[in-house]
């Protein structure tokens, strides 16, 4: 399946691919799809799970997309990238080795770049978005897909952090983000660092100077959301990581992602997932 730009952030897990120019993307979105993004020319700016994540021209981003996660700058005239998605239903169908598994369902992103890959990468996605496109039968194109992203990660070249966002720090602010975005990213990457602790929409703001309405304002003007709803998302983002590779109770799930109370992680899973913990859990099994 070919996608179209107004198709991308409504997308059903699905198998599909996209070519072409970043699209505008409004908020943070998220996804049950493993995500590849191929970038040929120009870069992709990401706010991802509150950290900055910048993919350049000739490089490889994988992430599995449940992470809340957001295109914040202006693609460049010349950008030119291809995605693909899977479903995650499909990709845990394929057994891959635990600390595999750990690594993409994490909310660090693996970036390589297509020339450490032994791949012709370009000819690779071409292919795909080829097959996709035609009709054809799909099984040969997620064999590929599948030998492609083992590749990816048991690659030396996406050892260690992004230097550009720094795992567990707060990174740089690009130039083209300044004043009220780069505000906005310092709140999304405190509610990144201690969304598994009880904190609210004013402790967010008390982390980057601001009055609690104004800091809301703010948020919500440049991300797209609300505080509070990103603080779930992250929360509901970690539990699905959890109760995919753990074999926690749905309560020790609930208190690990940050939950207070049962009845809330219920309510706020079944919101964003559609289904209950248990179900989510079993329907993957």
């Amino acid at each position: 399946m070919v996608l179209a730009d107004d198709e991308v952030e409504l997308a059903e897990p699905a198998l599909w691919v996209r070519c072409g120019a970043p699209p505008v993307m409004a908020r943070p979105h998220r996804h049950d799809d493993l995500e590849l993004n191929l970038v040929r020319t120009g870069r992709l700016d990401y706010l991802f799970g509150g950290s900055r994540l910048r993919v350049g021209a000739g490089e490889v981003a994988l992430f599995w997309g449940g992470t809340p996660h957001q295109l914040v700058a202006p693609a460049t005239p010349s950008t030119d990238v291809s995605w693909v998605h899977v479903p995650l239903a499909q990709v845990l169908g394929w057994a891959l080795p635990t600390e595999h598994l750990a690594v993409l369902l994490s909310a660090r992103p693996v970036v390589v770049p297509v020339a450490a890959l032994v791949h012709d990468v370009e000819a690779l996605f071409a292919a795909w978005h080829h097959d996709l496109s035609s009709g054809r039968d799909t099984t040969v194109v997620l064999l590929e897909v599948q030998a492609f992203v083992r590749r990816l990660l048991t690659s030396d070249a996406h050892d260690g952090p992004r230097p550009d966002a720094p795992h567990g720090a707060a990174p740089g602010v690009p130039a083209e983000l300044t004043g009220a975005a780069s505000r906005a990213t310092a709140m999304a990457q405190f509610v990144a660092e201690h969304y598994r602790s009880p904190i609210s929409p004013a402790d967010v703001a008390r982390a980057v100077h601001l009055s609690p309405s104004h800091a809301m304002t703010l948020f919500k003007r440049v991300v797209g959301t609300t505080i509070g709803t990103y603080i779930a998302r992250c929360r509901v983002a970690e539990a699905q990581r959890l109760l995919l590779t753990s074999t926690r109770t749905t309560a020790e799930v609930a208190h690990a992602a940050g939950f207070t109370a049962q009845s809330s992680f219920y309510d706020t899973f079944r919101q964003v997932c559609g289904t209950a913990p248990g179900d989510y859990r079993r329907s993957f099994r």
